[in-house]
């Protein structure tokens, strides 16, 4: 233990002496918030020496307000109520990059801790954090990763903003998946996402295009679960700050075209004994390859999706997505390698065998989503839960045994903040205010006239 605790120590002070010889005068640091938007700034590098024991300040608004800054009004951690004071933010030293498409500046992220105003129960790396930790103690260690599909447009916000954010320009025209063509006709900005982001420590192990005009695939290298969450949503605003040098920008919206599919973001997991050596859902006398604890995971998920669905699908657009024949679940099913079911167990080797879950969106907060696909499983395991039907080997949205997931944020919330399940998993002050947040989004959308309305009603009406 005390080898270990200097072994961390002798780490701790060699990123701190290599901040301190940076050429840099300044280090960015940053926090996700509730809708897994990175927020942060530059501080001096002196600030930062002496803000790593206190931590540094930073607005409450960040958990009191939506994606476009407007605050809410119906949450009670944070608001109008409480005058927005600062809250401790204390910084990460594992999370250290240098951000090479910015000069190389050190860069950290931060979470909450030990907040008396209770900001830690709503913060989402705390939350991941606590999910992976009540695995620990039950004897698990969990690998995991994010993909991410990502449309890219020939755009500026300014551009994008005097087309009122209507007909994008994409990267390339046509539906043509996996294709070398498309990916060479855009080289200069596929190439810095592939080796910048290497260097950023967000290494990408597939890129490809997918189907759709201008649309990628991008699958990040496992790891463990927070690492994983730091490094999507590192990715996604990483390759939007590296797009706009190539005058492209990405896009991560669920769902931004009615007739073409929408963008993903499957989280892999897996679990293993305390060595790291032992693939504790791999069985190979099992006809699918599956342990005994790797079927109790999927139930898990298979019973708690419905009521934690607003973390993998958590705007107005998020649902858009979740349609029959368009690459996206709509039931909650399971198969063998099936892309057309909530559940998609890859039936490998000892080293390969994971679960796939196909429900959560590239809009989502990565914190949120591996840590509802994370309790979930584990909720399974310690309840002993029994996979409710056999794997589909067909056409999942066939599939009229299966439950059907809401279709729209508002049902999906209804039944996310009366769930005594979510309460159970993620705790009572996590619920209440993430439920508040989602209730916010949809009053936003209701009260939005769109251009279907004006076409539908503005003449024959």
């Amino acid at each position: 233990m005390a080898r270990t605790r200097s072994n961390a120590q002798g780490i701790a002070e060699g990123i701190i002496d290599r901040v301190k010889r940076s050429p840099a005068g300044k280090v960015k640091v940053a926090i996700t918030d509730i809708d897994g938007v990175l927020r942060g700034k530059y501080i001096h590098k002196d600030k930062f020496l002496s803000a790593l024991e206190g931590g540094f300040g930073f607005c409450s608004v960040v958990f009191g307000w939506d994606s476009s800054d407007a605050c809410y009004d119906n949450a009670t951690l944070t608001g109008w109520h409480t005058g927005y004071p600062d809250v401790v933010a204390r910084i990460d030293l594992s999370t250290f990059r240098e951000v090479p498409w910015d000069g190389g500046v050190p860069f950290f992220l931060g979470d909450f801790q030990n907040d008396p105003a209770g900001v830690q129960a709503i913060c989402p790396r705390q939350l991941l954090k606590r999910v992976v930790s009540k695995m620990a103690d039950a004897g698990y260690g969990a690998l995991g990763s994010l993909e991410y599909e990502f449309f890219n447009f020939r755009e500026t916000p300014d551009s994008l903003a005097a087309k009122h954010h209507g007909q994008p320009q994409s990267v390339s025209p046509g539906m043509f998946g996996y294709s070398l063509i498309r990916l060479s006709q855009n080289l200069p900005y596929v190439n810095a996402l592939f080796d910048e982001m290497a260097k950023f420590g967000v290494p990408i192990e597939g890129l490809h295009t997918e189907t759709g005009p201008g649309v990628f695939e991008a699958a990040i290298l496992y790891c463990d679960p927070v690492e994983a969450a730091d490094r999507a949503v590192l990715f996604k605003t990483g390759a939007k700050e590296i797009g706009q040098r190539f005058g492209i920008m990405p896009s991560f919206m669920a769902k931004w075209n009615a007739d073409l599919p929408g963008c993903s973001g499957h989280i892999h997991q897996s679990l293993w004994d305390r060595s790291g050596k032992k693939n504790l859902f791999f069985d190979d006398r099992h006809p699918h390859k599956m342990s005994a604890l790797f079927e109790h995971y999927v139930a898990g998920q298979m019973l708690c999706l419905p009521d934690i669905l607003p973390l993998m699908a958590p705007t107005v657009n998020s649902y858009k997505r979740l349609v029959d024949g368009a690459w996206a679940p709509t039931r909650v099913n399971w198969g063998i390698d099936n892309r057309t079911t909530a559940l998609r167990v890859i039936a490998g080797s000892s080293k390969s065998t994971r679960l796939e879950t196909r429900v959560n969106g590239s809009d989502s907060n990565p914190y949120l989503a591996m840590a509802a696909a994370l309790a979930s499983g584990l909720y399974g395991i310690e309840n002993k839960l029994r996979l409710p039907s056999g794997p589909i080997a067909g056409n999942g949205y066939a599939d009229s045994a299966a439950p059907i997931l809401s279709r729209t944020l508002d049902e999906a919330t209804t039944r996310f903040e009366r769930s005594d399940l979510a309460r159970e998993l993620f705790g009572v002050p996590f619920v209440e205010h993430f439920a508040a947040t989602r209730r916010w989004e949809w009053r936003q959308f209701g009260k939005a006239v769109t251009d279907w309305e004006r076409a539908r009603y503005f003449e024959i009406i």
